[in-house]
């Protein structure tokens, strides 16, 4: 996916940013997000997977807030990870009204039920505050488009590992992205539980 192809918002802001060109790796990897298909996205640090999510998750949203429910949630490992990935996010939608928000353990639950509940676009949470938000109720997965794992090593840890393909029973019908630097047997247990038909493109 050239940036003539890109949305004009996220063009004028790839502009602002000075970013001219794709890295090799997103040129892989964004033509395929693009055309809807369910990835592994394997490659290295520093490759650009990052600000590839970012601009292909604001590309499918058509960079423009729409009604209440997320239509993209990302899961990351913490608090850190979360607030990292917003940061990202907020150097892109600078010009845009699209909605990003974060719900980690440090937070109130009712809080961030009530400010879900007020409408959002795109979700960062962790896993097992997410969980704990949909079981209550308190987040409509309806309208979802993309779901995304960013940095999937965390999912080292069981319990986290359960919650993150717990989700997926609830939704319908939905893009699956996963971010890693390496393709191992937690990626394998995803994809035995539901990336069973994605496909895995490794940095060349």
């Amino acid at each position: 996916m050239s940036f003539k192809k890109m949305h004009p918002q996220l063009k004028e802001a790839l502009e602002r940013l000075e970013i001219t060109e794709q890295l090799p790796y997103q040129k892989q990897i964004l033509p395929k997000i693009k055309g809807g298909a369910n990835l592994f996205c394997i490659a290295p640090k520093d490759s650009g997977k990052t600000t590839a999510l970012v601009m292909a998750t604001l590309q499918k949203l058509k960079c423009e807030a729409f009604e209440d429910a997320p239509r993209a949630l990302i899961f990351v490992k913490d608090k850190q990870a979360a607030l990292a990935l917003q940061e990202e996010f907020k150097r892109f939608i600078f010009r845009m009204d699209i909605r990003v928000y974060c719900a980690y353990e440090e937070q109130g639950i009712d809080d961030q039920r009530d400010d879900i509940y007020d409408g959002v676009d795109i979700v960062i949470a962790t896993p097992k505050r997410l969980n704990k938000i949909f079981y209550s109720n308190g987040i409509n997965l309806g309208q979802l488009k993309l779901f995304i794992v960013e940095d999937a090593e965390f999912l080292i840890k069981p319990n986290l590992f359960s919650d993150v393909i717990r989700t997926p029973e609830s939704i319908e019908k939905c893009q699956y992205l996963v971010f890693s630097t390496k393709f191992d047997e937690r990626m394998e247990r995803l994809q035995e539980s539901f990336m069973f038909n994605a496909q895995t493109v490794k940095s060349n």
